[in-house]
């Protein structure tokens, strides 16, 4: 591990007589008992603790306090803790709250850290590594790299004897595809799910367009533009290649299990690539990967999470540490996984997939390995306000989905009440 530089020591732990000392000595030097926090499942529980097994093994006078839950509440929990003086040291955050937790000065400020090389982000490519910056300040970093993924049923497609999506496709094309497999199947399958409720299918369409969800604090598009994006896909229903709006709304919520290319009601789900696995395991057919419609250059390495730290932690240069070895050590990295995403650095994850014997998460590295060089650039993350703009996209989709309101209307309302949010 690298040496702390002295600004980063003056600035983070006010220290004097700074002499080079490296972060793994500084570390070994203290009996610190750092406390972390993240959502997610049983077995994201399991290799988390296992890899801070690894760490403390290393280092043995540092140890863990570990708190982790499921998704739900999972950000009321970390606000209320982040409001005291005793907030998680280390903590697991996504682009929903990240702009808004930097904005508060809830996080740590990584900059000098990364400047004098403790944590390394060399190895991270460039979009994921930007995407972990507000206001040019590094304030997280990414635990995980995802992208937007488009997943069919690759053994329907098949046995359809119909050719299989292809990177760069457009919309016209995937509707025209899709209306052959509903119509081959009688109905029984519909060709594609329909995503209008999706930001994120919404957001690279944009940027196919040189377009953002967000210019700043405010909606980066028109009403017009959500007129085209809600028509567009009224259009693929009325035409059969996407299903009824209650086979849609089934799906919208954002549910695996309850995806129509895992429960078999269509032959595609817009998803993120590392869901991958989790779908697969809900049905026989073998699924696949492929990219959202238009150019990849709309889409971007984006963190799947980032691991950030709390400003008030009494051990920062240890904290950093812990976020160095997480994102950067190969051995951690073989006990992560997968399971949160790819590993952010490359080199990590070469290592990773080399180590993997399920031929379903080998595939989601494959993809990700493939496309990751056709990425644009990153855009800012998302400001606060976002968890909120998303319901309201998923609303005014609906609306029109189930006929209470016409595309335009329902267009202009999803922005007035938007700009609105933001602007609070």
């Amino acid at each position: 591990m690298r040496a702390i530089g002295c600004l980063a020591a003056a600035v983070l732990l006010a220290a004097s007589g700074c002499s080079g000392d490296s972060g793994e000595s500084q570390v070994q030097d203290q009996k610190v008992e750092i406390n972390i926090f993240w959502w997610g499942g049983e077995k994201r529980a399991q290799i988390t603790e296992k890899a801070l097994a690894l760490y403390t093994s290393r280092h043995p006078k540092v140890t863990f306090k570990t708190h982790w839950q499921g998704n739900q509440g999972y950000y009321d929990n970390l606000a209320t803790q982040a409001a005291g003086p005793d907030g998680p040291d280390l903590f697991q955050i996504d682009d929903n709250y990240l702009t808004e937790y930097a904005d508060r000065k809830v996080t740590l400020d990584l900059t000098p850290y990364v400047t004098s090389g403790a944590l390394e982000i060399g190895k991270l490519p460039d979009s994921l590594a930007k995407y972990g910056q507000v206001g040019g300040r590094q304030v997280g970093v990414a635990s995980a790299e995802n992208t937007p993924a488009m997943v069919y049923n690759r053994t329907l497609v098949r046995s359809l004897n119909l050719p299989e999506p292809t990177v760069g496709m457009t919309y016209d094309q995937l509707f025209e595809w899709a209306t052959q497999i509903t119509e081959a199947t009688n109905g029984r399958v519909a060709g594609t799910m329909d995503p209008s409720a999706d930001y994120k299918a919404l957001w690279l369409w944009l940027r196919g367009q040189g377009k953002e969800l967000y210019s700043g604090k405010q909606i980066g598009f028109t009403a017009a533009d959500l007129t085209t994006w809600f028509e567009m896909w009224q259009t693929a229903r009325d035409t059969g290649a996407a299903p009824a709006p209650a086979v849609i709304k089934e799906a919208n919520g954002g549910d695996v299990t309850k995806q129509l290319v895992a429960t078999g009601r269509a032959a595609t789900s817009f998803m993120w690539s590392n869901q991958l696995p989790e779908l697969q395991g809900n049905t026989k057919d073998e699924l696949a990967l492929v990219s959202y419609p238009g150019d990849p250059k709309g889409q971007w390495a984006r963190a799947s999470m980032y691991w950030s730290a709390f400003r008030g932690t009494r051990h920062p240069d240890v904290v950093v540490d812990v976020m160095n070895f997480l994102v950067n050590d190969p051995e951690a990295g073989k006990i992560l996984g997968t399971e949160r995403g790819l590993s952010p650095n490359t080199d990590v994850r070469k290592v990773v997939g080399d180590s993997l014997t399920d031929p379903t998460a080998r595939a989601t590295i494959d993809f990700e390995n493939a496309i990751t060089p056709r990425f644009g650039a990153a855009p800012a993350p998302p400001p606060k306000g976002h968890a909120k703009i998303r319901s309201m996209l998923t609303a005014a989709a609906e609306s029109v989905q189930l006929g209470r309101r016409s595309p335009k209307q329902a267009a202009e309302q999803f922005l007035n009440q938007a700009n609105g949010t933001l602007a609070t």
